[in-house]
């Protein structure tokens, strides 16, 4: 049976800013530093910051898990935001998204 990774216990997995097209303005988003998460196209592929408690891999050959899984996906799952969060560079303001 194969097993499932979970990207967000991984060390390849980060968390960085994507800007707005107001370069003031930024969200965060999750990418593999070992660029597994790819498109059809090739292009790197990133995911919406409260979605990587859900983001799997099977058998992933480059998982290498930062500590016990269990305890730690179940909190990442409860205290992620729901949404989008809209950041100020500079700032640690919170500016919201509907």
């Amino acid at each position: 049976m194969k097993r499932k990774d979970y990207c967000a216990n991984c060390e390849h997995c980060v968390v960085v800013r994507e800007y707005e097209q107001d370069s003031k303005k930024y969200v965060l988003r999750v990418r593999c530093t070992k660029k597994r998460w790819a498109k059809r196209s090739g292009e790197e592929k990133r995911y919406k910051y409260f979605t990587v408690s859900r983001r799997v891999m099977t058998d992933c050959p480059d998982y290498s898990p930062m500590g016990p899984e269990d305890p730690f996906i179940k909190n990442l799952r409860r205290e992620l935001p729901v949404k989008d969060q809209i950041y100020t560079a500079g700032e640690n303001e919170y500016l919201g998204v509907g």
